[in-house]
């Protein structure tokens, strides 16, 4: 596939049509006597959803969709809060309408019965979305819509209703059909690499050289997902490093006085970063997307390149230790790992040599059993990044014992990196094992770390030295 550019003659005439509709709209605006930034209370924004609803007329709907975005944005959070919960609770289906249809489906269960039952069980609040999503950046405002209602959400459980059509709007909306692959340089537009610094969720960029070291280097390469109506915001972005073997520690790849190599001197593709950078689109899976598209454009461009892995965080493991640790009846651990895992808790522990090395088997054998034996609810992994990788058929291939070393890197995960396999001619079968029985793909040097009885910084008997457990070692 050829990647698009990020700027065209298509974009700019997008552009001058986009202003030109806005004049349009401010019109259709003046003849209901609105204005753009005009605050609507929460009343009035339900008044204004319920006439939106009620209007046949397209510039009208336009007008009056871009004037209820504009006072939601423009209203206080006490606002809209009541417009968020009138949208739960008052712009569900309507229930005369939908009763009318079941009776009509039971006396005669045709396809015309069943398309009537299904318009009416459709919430009304599906089709205020779909008319707001009319204005001009529309589908910006709801995405930034939905990420209100995600953060009221525990506190208003009704939310639910309104969050789960968002979701089933926005999955056919971002569609990967829709969804335009990009490379992103050092040529690419600042309005957009400033976001790119703003988003990175993983490893902070911390200004400009920090961000050209990641983007202009013939060994570095960096992509985005775009939507045709978000044109300059990266959906997901992935940041690559073309290596001659499996990095197992960021710091090196992220250091500014490095020595590149050639591209065509690369064996390794290392995702190191994955950020997604809307939150009003979480859950809307497209990661798994972007690696995959990822892996076919370097494939094509570098075929010298045949390794294609990750240097991803644990995010869940500090966490998930601790609990460990403060469970007393924990069968993963015996008294002296316990008292030796103490040294966790004293800052910079891992500067000392000695600590670290005492630390290092206990640390990778419970790392082992954290990915391959604790599960969730519902029998996944319990680390999100594991279950995203996972998730996309990916293979767990090594874990690396201080894999970084910076302070995030030591608060969720006491240092801990693993890389993740993306072997082409597994993915299928590694994602339908685990999503039908369960089963984790994992190197073998990683199952050989996974704990049969509790872990123990005891001495192992006969040779007097202390128990250890092999860093994992790359298959790939």
């Amino acid at each position: 596939m050829k990647l698009m550019p990020i700027a065209t003659t298509a974009d700019r005439a997008s552009e001058f049509l986009g202003g030109l509709f806005n004049s349009l709209t401010e019109r259709g605006r003046s003849l209901f006597g609105l204005t753009s930034s005009q605050p609507m209370s929460g009343d009035e924004l339900i008044a204004l959803s319920e006439t939106l609803l009620s209007r046949r007329g397209e510039a009208s709907g336009v007008a009056l969709a871009a004037s209820l975005l504009a006072g939601y944005e423009a209203a206080d959070e006490d606002d809209k809060l009541a417009f968020l919960d009138a949208l739960a609770e008052q712009f569900g289906p309507d229930l005369a309408e939908l009763n009318t249809a079941i009776e009509a489906f039971r006396a005669d269960a045709s396809a015309e019965a069943t398309g009537e039952l299904l318009r009416a069980a459709e919430p009304r609040r599906q089709e205020l979305i779909r008319r707001l999503n009319h204005a001009p950046g529309g589908t910006a405002a709801l995405v930034k819509m939905r990420e209100a209602v995600l953060a009221r959400i525990a506190a208003h459980p009704q939310l639910r209703h309104v969050d789960d059509d968002f979701v089933h709007l926005f999955t056919s909306w971002f569609n990967r059909g829709f969804l335009v692959l990009q490379r992103i340089d050092w040529t690419t537009p600042a309005n957009i690499l400033e976001k790119i610094i703003r988003y990175e969720q993983v490893h902070t960029i911390h200004d400009w050289d920090d961000l050209r070291a990641r983007l202009a280097p013939p060994d570095r390469r960096c992509y985005g997902f775009f939507h045709p109506r978000l044109v300059d915001e990266p959906l997901i972005f992935v940041e690559v490093a073309l290596t001659k073997d499996s990095p197992a520690a960021i710091a090196p790849l992220l250091d500014l006085e490095r020595e590149p190599i050639a591209a065509s001197d690369a064996t390794t593709a290392v995702f190191y970063s994955i950020s997604n950078t809307q939150q009003g689109l979480a859950g809307i899976s497209f990661g798994n997307f972007l690696i995959k598209q990822v892996v076919e454009e370097i494939k094509r461009e570098l075929p010298n390149v045949q390794t294609f892995v990750t240097l991803s965080p644990v995010p869940g493991f500090a966490k998930w230790l601790k609990r460990e640790r403060d469970n007393p009846d924990s069968t993963l651990l015996d008294a002296s790992a316990r008292t030796a895992l103490e040294a966790l808790d004293t800052p910079n522990w891992f500067d000392d040599a000695d600590t670290a090395d005492r630390l290092k088997p206990i640390v990778l054998q419970l790392a082992a059993a954290y990915f391959l034996q604790a599960k969730g609810p519902n029998g996944r992994p319990l680390d999100p990044v594991a279950r995203f990788h996972l998730g996309n058929g990916a293979r767990l291939d090594r874990l690396n014992f201080l894999g970084d070393r910076s302070p995030n890197g030591m608060r969720q995960s006491h240092g801990l990196m693993v890389n993740y396999l993306y072997a082409l001619g597994d993915i299928e079968a590694n994602h339908e094992a685990l999503f039908e029985r369960g089963q984790i793909a994992a190197a073998s040097a990683v199952r050989k770390l996974v704990p049969t009885k509790p872990v123990t910084s005891e001495p192992r008997k006969g040779n007097g030295k202390t128990a250890s457990a092999p860093q994992a070692a790359p298959t790939a």
